[in-house]
């Protein structure tokens, strides 16, 4: 079995103490700790031993990726803005996920001045592939005009 080691600031915050608090433990010889070059090391034992309870375990690190990114629209009017913001959200709501690789957040900012709507995405890389191709979609659809009969 791997030996678990946590630094002064690991343990500072899981014993919601400040890391000069900790130094100050293991300089006195209460927390018992190894040096490492320039700085500590704490075992799992020792630390259960200085608390008196179980420690959890040390916290890994998981490899996060998402993507932000700015769609622009150019010669969209007010109305085909608002029919492509509603669907995109209405989209990005129903995918909304617990902050995972799935979350996915959107806002539209349209300048009519310049006739230009902006689409900021922000999400994991796998929802927003799946917004830009939605936005794809809804962009190659010929904008609704007048119907003749």
């Amino acid at each position: 079995m791997r030996q678990a080691y946590y630094s002064v600031d690991q343990v500072a915050e899981l014993l919601g103490l400040h890391v000069r608090t900790v130094r100050g433990y293991v300089r006195d010889g209460r927390l018992k700790a190894t040096r490492v070059g320039r700085q500590y090391r704490i075992t799992r034992e020792d630390l259960e031993a200085f608390t008196g309870v179980p420690a959890p375990p040390a916290a890994r690190r998981t490899r996060h990726s998402e993507v932000s990114g700015i769609v622009q629209v150019d010669a969209i009017s007010p109305e085909e803005t608002t029919r492509l913001s509603n669907t995109i959200v209405a989209v990005a709501q129903s995918r909304r996920g617990d902050g995972g690789a799935d979350h996915l957040r959107v806002e539209t900012v349209y300048d009519e001045e310049r006739a230009a709507l902006k689409i900021v995405v922000l999400g994991g890389l796998a929802v927003v592939a799946d917004l830009l191709k939605v936005i794809d979609a809804l962009l190659s659809e010929p904008p609704e005009g007048p119907r003749s009969r």
